[in-house]
């Protein structure tokens, strides 16, 4: 670990990790070989039964290791990996998730220029499907309607949205306003309730379509009806589903977000009994909702 002073206008990547030790390998070179590199790098380990440090050591980067011996989640990693950025002075701080890297060499360049040239508090690269770039790697909605392809956003900048844990780009200042993620939501939410907050702080923010963030495909637990009008979120996994509506259930009850509580409501009411077909299934949505408005953030 390098303890010398950060120089002016820093950047400190942070990334978090847990068993997939050739996923951060090939995150980490993508980061050390930016054509503007990172000033230091800060890799939160949430799983070191299988520890990844030696991994860390041979990135060229100056670095620091943090294991942690309890599972933090996406939301805890990213919190500490944040604050240790923090620490060291960082005047940037950009997060990058294990298994996503920037797309190419220029990825963090060319945010560092856009988010000077247009005052932003925070800027994210558009995260494409890391098997079929043309595609995003999560859908987009735009109104009533879902984007699933890049080229369906544009070709300049998209104001006010914005992929936070992959590839963002965040100023420090930004960090003291809107804060670190929530640990009580561990994952599945967490980067949502961050950008609510971004939103509610009046903070100009969005992304960039000159950049991406390569991802595995996330579109598959969006489920469309009505024609692609509606989508609803869907996870095969148990603990993926309990963490994804239990968080959704406290969000919806928070500033900023209420009023889409009724529309969420109706939306999977119709997905899971007009289209699913599985009454039960609702039952367990709503149940979990539930704990979420209540704060139950009991572990699964």
């Amino acid at each position: 670990m390098n303890l010398e002073a950060l120089p002016k206008g820093s950047v400190v990547a942070v990334v978090v990790t847990r068993h997939r030790r050739d996923l951060l390998a090939e995150s980490l070179k993508a980061l050390a070989t930016q054509t503007r590199v990172p000033d230091h790098l800060v890799v939160v380990d949430n799983g070191p039964d299988q520890p990844v440090g030696d991994l860390v050591e041979q990135c060229p980067l100056p670095t620091t290791y943090l294991p942690s011996h309890r599972n933090l989640g996406g939301a805890g990693g990213f919190a500490l990996g944040i604050l240790h950025a923090l620490s060291l002075g960082a005047d940037w701080v950009w997060l990058a998730d294990d298994d996503g890297r920037p797309a190419d060499e220029h990825v963090l360049a060319v945010l560092l220029e856009e988010a000077e040239r247009r005052g932003l508090a925070e800027i994210s690269p558009v995260v494409t499907n890391i098997d079929s770039p043309d595609k995003l790697a999560f859908p987009l909605r735009r109104g009533l309607t879902w984007k699933r392809s890049a080229a369906e956003l544009g070709t300049d900048f998209l104001p006010g949205i914005a992929s936070l844990f992959n590839g963002a780009l965040f100023r420090a200042t930004t960090l003291d306003v809107v804060g670190v993620p929530d640990y009580r939501l561990f994952f599945r939410g967490d980067e949502v309730e961050v950008h609510r907050r971004m939103v509610r702080s009046g903070l100009p923010f969005g992304t960039s379509l000159r950049v991406a963030y390569v991802h595995p495909d996330g579109s598959d637990e969006f489920k469309p009806m009505l024609g692609g009008r509606f989508h609803a979120q869907d996870p095969e996994n148990p603990i993926k589903r309990y963490y994804t509506y239990r968080n959704r259930g406290y969000l919806l009850s928070q500033p900023g977000m209420r009023k889409l509580g009724a529309l969420e409501v109706f939306r999977f009411g119709l997905y899971f009994l007009a289209v699913k077909r599985d009454p039960k299934a609702f039952v367990e949505w709503l149940k979990l909702v539930r704990l979420g408005q209540r704060e139950r953030f009991f572990r699964k």
